[in-house]
Order: structure tokens, then C-alpha cells, then sequence
């Protein structure tokens, strides 16, 4: 009896999906043990750039692409700028919508097209409803996610001098 309870035993551990799932578990077990022994390189994070706020003309903007020393990456939509730059792999060198950094992303977000607007001023009021509607729609979600560096300025208007103001004021 103890005979065929180890023929049984030999049979079932060399059946094929048995074989498989055994060296799957030692595979494992190997990988698992490797990585005790491994050292991890710590990983260097950039440190956060200080927080600009200013207003700039279109021509200001155009410093922020991403492709300066600094490598911030700044957008403007409706008549704000975003510093964008935490989601550069989308907005910066190389990414799906690099068209649009420095620039001003109204019209190209409005109308679905990955252009931004070259000329000096775009005041976008050829755009219809829908397409205007769609602007704020991003102007929405560009203000949930980034944060807000100052408003992009018409020809001949005047910056605002935003290190006068306090945080109350800016909350209100």
C-alpha cells in the first residue's frame, strides 16, 4: 500500500501542468530571494521649482516651451496661464501636445486640433458657442489640476503687481 501511495504521489508531481506550476513557484522563490539581496539606487527628484506668478505677454510666454534651463512649461487658455510643467511627458519636448506649451491653447483646445494660436494676440472671438464652451470646459479642468501663474495680457494692458497682494486677498 505504501508502494502505490508513492507511485501515485510521483505521478501527480510529474504530470505536465504539475512541472509547470512547480517551477513557476521556484522561479518565484528565486526572484523573491534575489531581491533581498539586491540594492536599490535611490531615485533623485528634481526639487520643486518656486511658484511663478506673473502676467505675460504672448511674447513672455514663448520663453516657457520647456526647452529653457529651467525647463518650466507654461500654457495660457482663455486669457490664463498654467505652469503646466508637472505634466510635461504631455506638454513639454516631445510630448502629444508640445504644440501648445508657451503658447496660447485656446483656440487649438477649443476646436480639437493640436495647433496653438500664432499670432500675437488671439482674442478667439470667431469661435462659435460650442467651441467656446469647450475652452471653459478645459479652462476647468487646467484649473483643478495646474496651478495659476498670472493672466496672459493684451496688447498695451498692465501687469498686476501680484507680490502687493496677500494670500486673503488672492482667496477672495
Amino acid at each position: 500500500m505504501a508502494e502505490t501511495d508513492t507511485s501515485s504521489f510521483w505521478d501527480e508531481l510529474t504530470s505536465p501542468l504539475n512541472l509547470v506550476l512547480v517551477f513557476f513557484i521556484l522561479y518565484l522563490l528565486y526572484k523573491i530571494i534575489r531581491s533581498h539581496f539586491e540594492t536599490v539606487e535611490p531615485v533623485s527628484v528634481p526639487p520643486p521649482m518656486p511658484k511663478l506668478r506673473q502676467d505675460m505677454t504672448v511674447a513672455e510666454l514663448k520663453k516657457y516651451d520647456g526647452t529653457n534651463a529651467e525647463g518650466r512649461v507654461l500654457l495660457a487658455v482663455n486669457g490664463i496661464i498654467f505652469d503646466v510643467t508637472k505634466g510635461k511627458r504631455f506638454y513639454g519636448p516631445g510630448g502629444p501636445y508640445a504644440a501648445f506649451a508657451g503658447k496660447d491653447a485656446t483656440r487649438g483646445l477649443a476646436t480639437g486640433e493640436v495647433a496653438a494660436s500664432d499670432k500675437e494676440y488671439d482674442d478667439c472671438s470667431d469661435l462659435s458657442p460650442d467651441e467656446v464652451a469647450s475652452a471653459k470646459e478645459w479652462e476647468d479642468q487646467f484649473r483643478e489640476k495646474y496651478d495659476i501663474v498670472g493672466k496672459l495680457l493684451k496688447p498695451g494692458e498692465t501687469p498686476t503687481k501680484y507680490e502687493d497682494e496677500t494670500e486673503d486677498k488672492k482667496s477672495q
